[in-house]
């Protein structure tokens, strides 16, 4: 079951734009960023607001399950939708036509290391991200709920 409740759209026009035409096509267009590296589309609920929030988020994908990668570019903060994930873990994420409910948790110490070098094959620029901050970017790994 798709989460429910009142949307309230990024504060980041690039972001609700993207997201827009995304599920205005079924996933056929806005499908990519930088450079055409695939996107899927991630909703959660906000941790203060209780809003749904939708977000972009680079696909990283293996055997059904995604990684959600808190890289924020590098900045020291995590991204608004970090704290969305920790306080409820219950998310539709859309790789295509139709979004599905999955649950998201961080990767354990293991599974982080597998998972990031996946995330770096799909999008590069994570390398250098992690160089940029002192802090580890958390890594979320959704799997079907």
């Amino acid at each position: 079951m798709t989460l429910q409740g009142e949307y309230e759209p990024s504060a980041a026009e690039w972001v609700r734009n993207q997201v827009a035409a995304y599920e205005a096509s079924g996933g056929k267009e806005a499908n990519t960023i930088m450079d055409d590296r695939p996107i899927v589309v991630i909703t959660s609920r906000g941790h203060k607001s209780g809003k749904l929030r939708k977000n972009p988020v680079m696909r990283v994908e293996h055997e059904g399950v995604y990684a959600a990668v808190a890289s924020k570019g590098g900045d020291p903060e995590h991204p608004e939708w970090f704290h969305n994930f920790t306080a409820d873990p219950h998310v539709d994420l859309q790789d295509g036509p139709e979004p599905h409910s999955y649950v998201a948790r961080l990767a354990t110490a293991q599974e982080r290391e597998e998972w990031w070098l996946r995330a770096v094959e799909a999008f590069p620029p994570y390398a250098e991200y992690k160089e940029k901050t002192d802090r580890e970017i958390p890594v979320f790994l959704l799997e079907r709920a």
